[in-house]
Formats: C-alpha cells, structure tokens, sequence
C-alpha cells in the first residue's frame, strides 16, 4: 500500500501551452492546467458538468517533452503526487498553492 500514498492520477485537457523556463544547467521546468470534468444532476434533474482545473508542475526531460509536443486543447493522462506551496508577499499576503508533480504522462486521444 505505500505505492498509494500521496498518489494523484488524472485524465484531462490543457488549458493553454506549457510554460517553460530553461535554468542555467539546461534543467528545464514546465507548468501545465489541466481541465477535468464531471456530469451532476442538479435539483431541477437536469445534467451539468462541474470543470476543475489543476495546476501541473514537471521537471527535467518530461518538460522538454511538454514543450515540444503539448499545446492547448491536447488530451493527456499523468500521475504524480500533491504538493503544498505557503508564501507570504511583499505587503505581507499569506498564499497557498496546491500543485501536482508530475512523475508521469502519456498522450491520450487525438489532438484539439
């Protein structure tokens, strides 16, 4: 059971191409949204559908790979795990964020 902890799986489409930065060693770092989707029946028994929208980190040679393939609209699969990221701006703002790392992705239907 520990391959479970801390695990999030998701199916999804980009909300906007990949930003990516390049760091002085050539490590590079891409940051995705990623649009999931589910139907409900509301009070009135009609179906809606509810979007939530996930912040994706990915780090390394699967960055490049984002650059190089992923723009917005593309379908894609990943795993990873959650992360929590707590700052506090300049006029002293507390903020928390909450990211994915992605460890894996696969392309999954046609592009958009």
């Amino acid at each position: 059971m520990n391959t479970l902890k801390n695990t999030v799986h998701l199916i999804g489409r980009l909300g906007q191409d990949p930003e990516v930065r390049t760091f002085n060693g050539g490590k590079k770092v891409a940051r995705l949204s990623l649009a999931t989707g589910g139907t409900f029946s509301s009070k009135e028994n009609s179906e809606r559908t509810k979007t939530q929208w996930h912040n994706l980190v990915v780090w390394g040679n699967l960055a490049a790979v984002c650059e190089k393939y992923l723009t917005k609209g593309r379908e894609i699969a990943i795993a990873g795990k959650l992360t929590y990221n707590k700052w506090e701006d300049s006029q002293g703002t507390k903020h928390i964020s909450t990211e994915i790392l992605v460890d894996e992705l696969l392309f999954v239907g046609n592009t958009k």
